[in-house]
Parts: C-alpha cells; sequence; structure tokens
C-alpha cells in the first residue's frame, strides 16, 4: 500500500469519509495513490482537483488517450511503474485497439515517440519529456518550434499541465512507497463533462 500509515474506507470519518465516497470505485475500492493522502484529507482534495481539471475537462481540446500517453511517458521516465500501470490501461481502453496501445507503449518506452506517433504529437511528447528531465533547458524557440508544427498555444498549455501533474504524482508514489496491491487497475473519473465528478469506474 504506502510506507506511512492510511485510513481504509471502512476506518474513515468526517471529511475523508465525504471524500472517499466521492472518489470511491467499485466496492468501496479507493485508489492507493489517493488513501497516500488519508492523514490530510485536504491534500487529497488538491489532488483530485487537480487530475479532474487538467486531464478530465471538456475545455480539453487534445485528445483523452493522448493526454493519458503524456502520463505513460511522463511516468516512464520517472520509473513510475504506479502511474504507468494505472494510466497504461486507461490509455489502453479508450484507444480500443490492444496492439496499437502495445506499439504506443514500446515506443514510449524507448523513448521514440516518432515511432507511434504523427510529427505533432511527437513534438509535444519531446516537450514533455523536457519538462521532466531538464525543465530548466526548455526555451521559448522550443514553444516556437511548437507552434511551426501548427500547435496552439491552447495545445502546449494542456501538455505542460498534465506533464506537470505527473510529475507532482510520480513523487507522490515514488515518495511515499505507494504501490498497487489491492487497488484495481485502470479506473479513472471518465465523466469529462462534469469536473466536479471524481467517481471512479
Amino acid at each position: 500500500m504506502a510506507w506511512i500509515k492510511t485510513i481504509p474506507y471502512k476506518d474513515a470519518t468526517g471529511k475523508l469519509k465525504k471524500l472517499y465516497d466521492r472518489i470511491k470505485g467499485p466496492d468501496n475500492n479507493i485508489d492507493n495513490v489517493m488513501m497516500a493522502h488519508s492523514l490530510r484529507p485536504h491534500t487529497m482534495e488538491g489532488h483530485m482537483s487537480l487530475y479532474k481539471y487538467v486531464l478530465h475537462h471538456p475545455g480539453n481540446s487534445l485528445a483523452k488517450e493522448f493526454l493519458e500517453a503524456i502520463g505513460v511517458y511522463v511516468s516512464i521516465l520517472n520509473r513510475c511503474s504506479y502511474c504507468v500501470e494505472h494510466h497504461y490501461a486507461g490509455m489502453a481502453r479508450l484507444i480500443g485497439d490492444e496492439e496499437s496501445a502495445l506499439n504506443i507503449r514500446a515506443a514510449l518506452e524507448i523513448s521514440e515517440p516518432k515511432k507511434a506517433f504523427d510529427k505533432k504529437h511527437a513534438a509535444l511528447l519531446q516537450y514533455a519529456k523536457w519538462l521532466t528531465i531538464s525543465p530548466s533547458e526548455v526555451s521559448e524557440r522550443a514553444i516556437e518550434k511548437l507552434r511551426d508544427l501548427g500547435i496552439t498555444d491552447g495545445e502546449i498549455l494542456e501538455v505542460n499541465q498534465v506533464a506537470a501533474y505527473f510529475n507532482y504524482a510520480n513523487r507522490t508514489v515514488l515518495g511515499l512507497g505507494i504501490n498497487t496491491e489491492g487497488d484495481i487497475i485502470g479506473l479513472s473519473p471518465n465523466n469529462n463533462d462534469d469536473p466536479d465528478d471524481w467517481g471512479h469506474k
């Protein structure tokens, strides 16, 4: 589960119980990454708000499966197997083609997104890589090159925020020893039409 104490659903009370009820999956399952916040429910609330608004919001223009691919790539770069497995499962479900999903994962694992994505999306994945491994080296010229490919500033912002979120999530997971024991892999708050619906399905 995690290296720190966590409070399971059956023992939750007050604000924690209310938050668990918002995010729970089948059979009152709570993802371990959320349960890791249980001693400080306000940080769980912040985490879920950021996650839902960055990755699962109707205001996004990039395809949800591509945003999940960014999460998989950032998590591979950070060696966060917990997030890789959860978000690969979500990405694969959205793509609906196992072979295509496996090809994408293989390309990301060798850091060659061009093998699975067109020029635009490969460039956005490269930007996510820079943000993950050398953010101080990202320059204005790098942004201009993305624009030269027809990528809008809004799309750049979406990728920036998804990459930043996964770097946060990866460090939460890796720094607290969170594992997938007891998790249902690939659940996510899929109701994109309602940013306040945090239920995991």
